[in-house]
């Protein structure tokens, strides 16, 4: 019996650090996830490569600049997908460093953009990324989700 393909969505997440705190925000009007918390992240376009997505969706989201030169892997996740045929992998990485001020660059898709104590995250943080958070603050290099 032929095993069905199945495709990767891969995707990049910024961690944001500052005094123990992380940087969150909270998705609105988008059709998923909505009034649950996240961190600055997207869909890697075809033809990008991670870190290049990661510097894109820093700039997009939140406006400011960073150097991959900064930027360090912290974590992955392989998680099922919504559909059988796709699953995803994640890509967390932090950032020791950034240019300009946050602020939130996308009203229409996000309205609160704040700090949060690492010990102690929303409730409503979305549960992958809550894990993820969880997996970084206890250096888990590699977790899998909803298998």
């Amino acid at each position: 019996m032929k095993k069905e393909r199945h495709k990767i969505i891969s995707a990049s997440y910024l961690l944001l650090f500052q005094d123990e705190k992380v940087l969150l925000l909270r998705r609105f009007n988008t059709g998923y996830e909505d009034g649950n918390y996240s961190v600055p992240a997207g869909h890697v376009d075809k033809g990008e490569s991670v870190l290049d997505c990661l510097v894109r969706e820093a700039k997009e989201e939140i406006d400011v600049l960073i150097d991959k030169k900064d930027v360090g892997l912290v974590h992955v996740m392989h998680r099922n997908g919504t559909d059988h045929n796709d699953e995803h992998l994640d890509f967390f990485f932090t950032c020791s460093k950034w240019d300009g001020e946050l602020k939130n660059m996308e009203p229409e898709k996000c309205d609160d953009l704040s700090w949060f104590n690492l010990q102690n995250l929303p409730q409503n943080t979305i549960p992958y990324i809550l894990r993820a958070l969880e997996d970084v603050r206890d250096k888990k290099l590699y977790s899998e989700s909803d298998w």
